[in-house]
Parts: C-alpha cells; sequence; structure tokens
C-alpha cells in the first residue's frame, strides 16, 4: 500500500444498476474483497463513522489480521452499517477515479445493499422507515398528525414501537404537522413579469418542497419563501411530487428510486423549460438531483437539464448576492451561530454557503462544525444503530456546548433533532428562519 493517491480531482462513473452483472453475488463478494483490503491497508476514514471501525475490527480479529482471514458473510455488517453519505468518496479516500484502483466504497455499499434488497432480505422496519410518502400522508392528515405526535411523546408507546419494530424508544422521531408547507402556501401570488437574472440564476425558483418540509418541517420552508421574496425572486411551490428517492436509495430499493424519478421528471421538467430554478430545503434532496439520479441514468436529457437546473438555496442566494441582487437592508444582527454542515451538503462542493450568507449580516459571526451528526436519515432511529449515532453526534454536540452560541442549527433539520437531543437545553434552529429575522420580515 505504499502507491501515492491520485492528486486528480475525483470522477465519477455512473452506476451500472440495470446489468445482471450488478446483482452477481460472487463478482459482489469479490469487490468487496478487494475494495475492504485496500482501506484496510489505508484506514485514513476510521473516524468518519461506524462502518469503517467495524471493518478494521473484523480484520485485526480475524486468524490472519488480513482481510483474507474474515468470513465472507461478515462483509454485510460492513454494508450495514454505510448510510451513503459519500464523506469517504469526496472528502479522504486518496483512491477514488480516477486514480487505477478504482475506490468507490458507497456506490459499493449502496450495490451491496441492492442484492440484499433484491434478495428480501430486510425487515418490515426498514420498508416502513422509508416509505416516506405514505407514511407521512397518513401521519399528516389533521386528528392523525396530533395523535401521532403525542403517542410518540408516550414512553410505553416508544417502548412497543422498539420490541415489536426495532425503532428505538429514545430516538428522536419527526413530528407531523397537519398545516403541510403545500397548505400553508397554496395562496402564493402567481408568476411575476419582472424577474432578474444573473449569469447562474433565472430569478425564478420553484421549491421542491420535500417529504420532510411539507409534512414535517413546514415553518421551515415558509420563511425560506419569505427570505427569497423579500429578494424579489418569483417563488413557486412544485407540483405534486413525490419523494426525492434517497430514502429508497439507501435500503438500495432502486426499482423504486426509478419510479420516483419518473413521477418527479414529469413535474420539474416542465418549469425548468419554463425558465425556473430549481430548490429543496433539505440537503439530501438536492444531492439526489444533483448527482444519485444523474449517476443512475446518465442518458436521460431531462435528468441532466434537472440537475443543471438544481440548486442549495445558499447557493442558489450567493449567486445572488455576488451579481449585487440580494438585499442586505438587515434590522437586527444574529450574535454568534454554530452551523452544523450535514453531510450530503458538504459533497455537493459548494463551499460553506450557509456561512457565508449569514455573515452577510452585521453583527454576526458563524462557526462551521463539519462532522457527521450521525442521524443520516433512517439510520438513527434504529434500535441496533442509535448507540453508534449518539457516538459519531457527540463531537458536534461538544463543540455546540462549548461554543456557548446564541444559536445553533444544521442545514439538515433531522441532524438538527439529533444534535438537539444531545445539547439538552435549548432548541435548534434553520438558516431561513435566522434570515429571517435578521430582515425583519
Amino acid at each position: 500500500m505504499a502507491r501515492e493517491g491520485s492528486l486528480e480531482a475525483p470522477t465519477r462513473h455512473p452506476l451500472d444498476w440495470r446489468s445482471e452483472s450488478f446483482y452477481d453475488t460472487d463478482a459482489l463478494y469479490a469487490e468487496l474483497a478487494r475494495v475492504y483490503d485496500i482501506c484496510h491497508g489505508c484506514r485514513r476514514c476510521v473516524s468518519l463513522c461506524h462502518a469503517f471501525p467495524t471493518l478494521f475490527d473484523l480484520v485485526d480479529e480475524s486468524p490472519t489480521m488480513e482481510v483474507d482471514g474474515v468470513q465472507p458473510s461478515d462483509y454485510w455488517k460492513v454494508v450495514d452499517q454505510c448510510y451513503l453519505c459519500d464523506l469517504c468518496y469526496l472528502t479522504k479516500c486518496p483512491y477514488v477515479p480516477p486514480h487505477e484502483w478504482n475506490v468507490d466504497f458507497p456506490h459499493l455499499m449502496l450495490r451491496a445493499k441492492a442484492v440484499k434488497f433484491r434478495e428480501g432480505d430486510l425487515p418490515l422496519r426498514d420498508r416502513v422507515l422509508t416509505a416516506t410518502d405514505v407514511v407521512g400522508r397518513i401521519a399528516s392528515i389533521p386528528v392523525v398528525a396530533q395523535t401521532v405526535n403525542a403517542v410518540n411523546r408516550m414512553k410505553p408507546a416508544r417502548a412497543l414501537l422498539e420490541k415489536s419494530l426495532g425503532i428505538h424508544a429514545e430516538a428522536p422521531l419527526p413530528t407531523f404537522d397537519s398545516r403541510t408547507a403545500r397548505r400553508r402556501l397554496a395562496d402564493l401570488p402567481g408568476a411575476s413579469d419582472v424577474a432578474v437574472p444573473t449569469p447562474e440564476t433565472t430569478g425564478r425558483v420553484a421549491i421542491f418542497l420535500t417529504c420532510y418540509g411539507n409534512r414535517n418541517a413546514p415553518q421551515v420552508v415558509e420563511d425560506l419563501v419569505a427570505v427569497l421574496r423579500h429578494n424579489g425572486i418569483d417563488v413557486r411551490i412544485t407540483g405534486n411530487e413525490v419523494c426525492c428517492g434517497m430514502p429508497k436509495l439507501e435500503l438500495g430499493d432502486l426499482d423504486t428510486v426509478a419510479r420516483h424519478k419518473d413521477r418527479n421528471v414529469g413535474q420539474l421538467l416542465p418549469l425548468v423549460e419554463q425558465g425556473y430554478d430549481l430548490i429543496a430545503p433539505i440537503p439530501s434532496c438536492v444531492l439526489m438531483f444533483k448527482q444519485e439520479l444523474p449517476l443512475m441514468f446518465p442518458e436521460d436529457s431531462a435528468v441532466q437539464r434537472i440537475r443543471k437546473a438544481f440548486f442549495d438555496p445558499f447557493e442558489y442566494l450567493m449567486h445572488r448576492h455576488r451579481a449585487g441582487l440580494l438585499k442586505t437592508d438587515f434590522q437586527r444582527g444574529l450574535g454568534s451561530i454554530g452551523h452544523h454542515v450535514p453531510c450530503h451538503q458538504r459533497v455537493q462542493n459548494i463551499g460553506l454557503k450557509t456561512k457565508e450568507v449569514l455573515e452577510l449580516v452585521p453583527d454576526t459571526k458563524v462557526t462551521a462544525i463539519e462532522r457527521c451528526s450521525g442521524h443520516d436519515g433512517t439510520y438513527a432511529v434504529k434500535v441496533e444503530n442509535y448507540a453508534y449515532a449518539k457516538k459519531i453526534c457527540a463531537p458536534v454536540v461538544g463543540r455546540i456546548v462549548e461554543g456557548d452560541f446564541d444559536h445553533y442549527l444544521s442545514d439538515c433539520p433531522m441532524a438538527g433533532e439529533l444534535i438537539q437531543q444531545g445539547v439538552a437545553t435549548r432548541e435548534a434552529t434553520s438558516a431561513f428562519s435566522l434570515l429571517r429575522q435578521a430582515y425583519g420580515i
């Protein structure tokens, strides 16, 4: 393992998920052994998540203390600990393409998850947790939402849920709001005739609400809309889109991802053709359209057009600021802010755009915390993973507690919930909410 890593920028190969060879178990085991051996010889990613400590413990406790001493049946223990954050690929691994060793650990884990899913080796819990549209539609019905939220706060009910489904009794679960973002924003004004473009943006934005933004964090979406409209941006929400597909991707259910893609393309492409840019309030959903779907469907021109039109919200605002179009008529400073940068935002390679925008506000200092929160979709709520998630989250919590900030937030509200559980004394907020406060709107 003395060979140097590549100094070239990482490049990603399309995911060949529709070929039968992708699901060949023997070929998968051979590739897992090859990549595990490279990782064992490097070990740079040991602090990122629990997948790599799991792998290295398996190797160190084997008879040979090499990968050849690990039972292939134990390879799955590593796969189960990967939640596709992508950080190893984009921040740590020196052997990613174009290096000749061609290591793409997250997509290898995705391949293994897809094989496991095709074989049907999945608990009911995992299927339920990733059915965000179905669960959300039911749980956000008036009265039902209040009942679900109340039950989720009851210790006996959570103990029963842990025993019956394997959802940890202490893991934070999202609350549901019957006043969804779609209902709250139903009366948005129609398209404006005045939209000022920049080289990167059109000045017209369609918000892909996301399952979470629509049903679990509608106030966050409302605050985002208020900030965009205050800055003269023509805003609308997308039509009846479905889940972006990230939860099903993490499960390995690629056929459902493809079906979601088809539904969403039908909603999003006409908006792009009408001159709208696209944003979403959740980083994982942005990443899905920016990276994962384009790699799954490289030949789909509609997917590629949508990719080019999709932005992180603060990436979008910084484009507007550089063109002199972002208002700086702030009414109040925000003080000190502890800002957790989610993995799925970091790997978009856009820099610390949330920090940059918030620090345009006078008397505001933002400290970026670039560590994984450990929440990662459905990972942290599972009974077998909750302790690992809390351990991964501990450095983030420690930074926030020690920083004694006036505010703390994560660009991923779900990550914010796990961080808040560790901080305990104060609630997390959102960057959109803080920016709205600063504007006084």
